[in-house]
């Protein structure tokens, strides 16, 4: 590497540099404030919807508030790009709609297919080359299409329907040539593969759907949760008639909570038949040596999850919901605990700030999900101010008495199905607390596992993460556990890894069963591949473009094949790129591993695929989903989570 580069810079062989100047170093503290599932706002962020507040909870955001949104791009906005012209989606799939005549919109299929844009081609893996233009699309000669209905090309694939033997979009798909006939009177008729259909019901079909009974009673509070109710009067009793709901004395002793616990339980008992088990009958958790994918928010998505599985992830978790938001019935909300049949072992995270949302929650969540929820997650972690201040994420740091009130209040409403707490080692700097809380989490609290992220809440990304505290911290449990002669639960760190051998190195020191991979995952989704092969994977340009492809499959059959499926398809596939292109190919390193805290140089890749990909230009990003998704409709734009340039912005066009 040329010695002019500065200090933390990647160590890039000199045929590969363009430049000594190094990249701006993304704000992930600042990007990791994003969320698109508050207040209704889908494609907003959580600073959005706390500045839109209306009435007496619209204040001004202090002065830290704004310190916090330093180096993240503010107002984020993803409009919901729509048909010019609407067809009515029960005559897209072929039924018949109830308003008749009185439907806002269209009944006519062949005027609404005239209109239509033309189909996009998906291509096959065959059509990836490491040269431009990258895929191979057919020739227009080679494409088949009516000249009755120009919109519909039927050399086309749907991804979805290639997969599911239907398409639940119907006429209104974006790849219909791929699932559409013309019957003898001249219609266009959508296909159904029966026997591909059958096959996919158990490996495809989403799991964890809400229905509209269950928002229905949530928003108009009639949903019985008659467990929490018992319980949450035992915290107003025992707060000699202090409101529950604020109560929050700083110990409860071990005793008191297990004589709490079953006496509880015992009047639980006599009111409902389906009470859960007791604690000593909680499933246990066995996940040393497992692979977890950390909950992301925003880029945790159904879609990437099946990807990291696809990649050797074990353990996966859903984006981090508010207990709040999951009592009002937020569709939003509820939609983070989707999960597909091929996450093994899945768990939903929830933050809270007492025990009045998060027992609650719990027990809804074990009714409505049931055998499709391996756990449930206590966010004790999060650091951005607008969940802190509400004392929820890592505010429950330095509460551990209502902490230890919402365990035990979770764990019995949950029944057998675990509760687990991930958090960061303290709220402040040279304040560590974690190795006195996290004995207590597990021997007192009955924690399934926990997951001791190796930073502060202060500290944020400003340095690295402390793996001898977090040893210390697992040393602790571990001496509890053995005095009291428990059972040994799972314990996972986090921070910082991104390669296979700093990945066991990291166990081997510190004594965890596994590393929770969060901004490892992001820049590079085979790091569980090779955790599981203990190599380092040089993976080429045309495999990484694959992974893209993968992506906008598994978008397309979550999101849909239609026109707002496939550009909320690519709103998160261009997320995925603003951390993928960070990565640093290890063929072009002089020395191994690569490190996740690097800063790289300016460099060309080995071929021309390899320095697309590499690009920190979001209309680089957005060029790639066009490969995919077809070409982005006019007016359509993208803003990162980190400051940089946006896809469609005045300044990106300037």
């Amino acid at each position: 590497m040329s010695s002019t580069c500065p200090p933390g810079s990647a160590p890039i062989k000199a045929e590969f540099l363009l430049s000594s100047a190094v990249r701006d170093a993304p704000d992930d503290d600042a990007a990791e404030g994003g969320s698109s599932h508050v207040s209704g706002n889908r494609n907003g962020t959580r600073e959005d919807a706390e500045d839109n507040r209306t009435g007496p909870q619209r204040r001004k955001p202090t002065r830290e508030e704004k310190k916090s949104k330093k180096g993240q791009n503010k107002g984020r906005r993803f409009q919901k790009v729509r048909d010019d012209f609407e067809l009515c989606w029960k005559i897209a799939t072929g039924k018949d709609c109830e308003f008749g005549t009185e439907c806002r919109n269209t009944h006519d299929a062949d005027a609404y297919l005239a209109a239509k844009t033309r189909d996009v081609h998906f291509p096959s893996t065959d059509c990836i080359i490491d040269e431009p233009p990258f895929i191979k699309f057919p020739s227009e000669d080679a494409t088949m299409i009516d000249e009755s209905s120009p919109s519909i090309d039927l050399t086309t694939t749907c991804p979805v329907y290639a997969v599911r033997g239907d398409c639940k979009t119907g006429l209104k798909c974006r790849f219909l040539g791929g699932h559409v006939r013309k019957t003898e009177t001249g219609k266009w008729e959508v296909t159904v593969d029966e026997e591909k259909r059958a096959q996919s019901a158990i490996f495809e079909t989403e799991l964890n759907f809400i229905g509209g009974d269950t928002v229905k009673k949530l928003r108009s509070k009639k949903y019985p949760t008659p467990i929490s109710d018992a319980y949450l009067k035992e915290l107003q009793a025992e707060g000699d008639g202090q409101n529950a709901k604020d109560a929050a004395p700083e110990t409860i002793h071990a005793s008191t909570v297990r004589q709490s616990e079953s006496a509880s339980v015992a009047e639980a008992q006599a009111d409902t038949p389906d009470v859960p088990v007791r604690t000593v009958e909680k499933k246990r958790l066995h996940w040393s040596g497992k692979s977890y994918l950390a909950p992301l928010t925003t880029v945790g998505n159904l879609p990437f999850r099946r990807l990291c599985v696809d990649y050797g992830a074990d353990i996966t978790c859903g984006e981090m919901g508010l207990a709040n938001s999951f009592l009002q019935g937020s569709k939003e909300e509820w939609s983070l605990v989707r999960r597909h049949p091929s996450e093994k072992i899945f768990g939903v995270q929830v933050a809270g700030s007492k025990p009045s949302l998060l027992v609650p929650t719990a027990e809804i969540l074990a009714k409505e999900l049931g055998n499709n929820l391996d756990f449930v997650d206590i966010n004790c972690g999060c650091p951005i101010d607008l969940v802190f201040k509400t004392g929820s994420g890592s505010a429950l740091l330095d509460s551990a008495g209502k902490l230890g009130k919402i365990l035990v209040g979770m764990n019995r409403a949950m029944g057998e199905i675990p509760v687990t707490v991930k958090l960061r080692t303290g709220v402040k700097d040279g304040k560590n607390n974690a190795h006195k809380l996290m004995p207590r989490l597990g021997s007192e609290w009955n924690a399934a596992a926990l997951t001791l992220h190796g930073r502060t809440r202060q500290q944020r990304y400003s340095r690295l993460a402390d793996w001898d505290y977090i040893k210390l911290c697992v040393e602790a449990v571990r001496a509890r556990e053995a005095e009291e002669d428990l059972h040994p639960i799972p314990i996972f760190g986090g921070g910082d890894s991104f390669s296979s051998q700093d990945y066991w190195e990291k166990v081997d020191h510190s004594g965890v069963d596994g590393v929770m991979i969060g901004r490892g995952a992001l820049i590079k989704p085979w790091i569980f591949t090779e955790v599981k092969e203990r190599r380092e994977w040089d993976i080429s340009a045309r495999e990484r473009l694959e992974l893209v492809r993968k992506f906008a499959e598994y978008g397309l059959n979550h999101f849909g094949s239609d026109t707002p499926g496939v550009n909320t398809t690519r709103r998160y596939l261009c997320e995925a790129l603003s951390f993928q292109y960070r990565y640093i190919p290890i063929g072009l390193l002089e020395t191994l591993p690569g490190r996740i805290n690097d800063r790289a140089p300016a460099f060309r890749g080995r071929n021309e695929l390899e320095t697309l990909l590499a690009s920190g230009n979001s209309q680089d990003w957005v060029r790639i989903s066009e490969m995919f998704l077809g070409p982005a409709p006019e007016g359509w734009t993208f803003t990162p989570k980190h400051k940089s340039n946006a896809y469609g912005s005045e300044e990106s066009q300037g």
